[in-house]
């Protein structure tokens, strides 16, 4: 199977670097700094048992890269577009396109351009840092769900280290990473604090709740279970296990870059127009951070 991986970011060079291995691996990306560094000495991971490991990976333009007989999309959410374009140079006439971006809408926009038939969108819990150009740390470890239909793609994952599962309802588990997205990224990302503040401060504690409550509520009102029973009770034990990440929107801001806002609590608010669900948390973190 000819992978390629759209995007050069940490995630994408974490997967890049457990898949090499074992098949066939090109990233696609256009960020001159780390096409460079990794053109120069590959990709560098620093594990978290301490080890520095080094990949011989490879990062072209899309209109150099060999066919893909899968792509895997890890771009941030709004870089979608851009992605679609480069998809279009490099996926072979029979590929398939895995989407593990965070949020919602991703799958939607990659299916308008090749096909509902040849997209399909999983999660992950896997985390990475970019520490500098070419160099990346394993942040955590995670589980990573697909699509029953990509069985194949799972024994690849699994064979190269990275624990996954297969699962019949997608939407659950991507309506349960979105309500701890929704919960945690806008308020680290407006308080600049990690993970831990929500946890420990009563005020921020209960807008993460109720930011999560209402996404929840949005997924019932679509027919769509979430993956554990209490939304309350899980979102605050992933803000005590991971009480020292700064969340990837926290991270966006901090850098000045574009978040992931829309993809998140945008894409909350515009089900629960849809629904009739009232979604006021979120839309005030949606709207604070536009």
């Amino acid at each position: 199977m000819r992978i390629t991986i759209i995007g050069t970011g940490a995630l994408a060079c974490l997967f890049a670097s457990r898949l090499h291995p074992f098949t066939e691996v090109v990233m696609v990306g256009s960020w001159p700094a780390q096409m460079a560094a990794i053109a120069q000495n590959g990709v560098q991971v620093q594990e978290m048992d301490g080890r520095l490991t080094h990949h011989a990976l490879r990062a072209l333009p899309a209109t150099a890269a060999p066919p893909a007989d899968l792509a895997l999309v890890l771009v941030k959410s709004y870089q979608t577009p851009a992605a679609i374009e480069r998809l279009h140079a490099c996926l072979a006439p029979h590929g398939r396109i895995l989407t593990l971006q965070n949020g919602l809408g991703n799958r939607e926009q990659l299916a308008a351009h090749f096909g509902a038939d040849r997209v399909w969108a999983g999660s992950t819990a896997m985390g990475a840092t970019l520490m500098a150009p070419g160099v990346v740390r394993h942040a955590g470890h995670g589980r990573t769900h697909l699509p029953t239909a990509l069985a194949d793609v799972a024994a690849l994952f699994g064979r190269a280290g990275l624990e996954t599962e297969l699962v019949d309802n997608v939407e659950s588990l991507l309506w349960g990473k979105l309500a701890i997205n929704a919960a945690i990224n806008p308020l680290t990302a407006l308080l600049r604090q990690p993970n831990g503040y929500l946890a420990r401060h009563t005020m921020a504690r209960l807008m993460m709740g109720a930011a999560a409550l209402e996404t929840a509520a949005v997924a019932a009102a679509l027919g769509i279970p979430l993956p554990y029973p209490d939304p309350l009770q899980r979102v605050l034990a992933v803000a005590h296990s991971t009480a020292a990440n700064h969340s990837s929107m926290l991270q966006d801001v901090l850098r000045g870059s574009p978040t992931e806002i829309e993809a998140i609590s945008g894409q909350v608010v515009k089900y629960g127009r849809e629904t009739a669900t009232p979604t006021p948390v979120n839309e005030l973190l949606w709207r604070l951070m536009i």
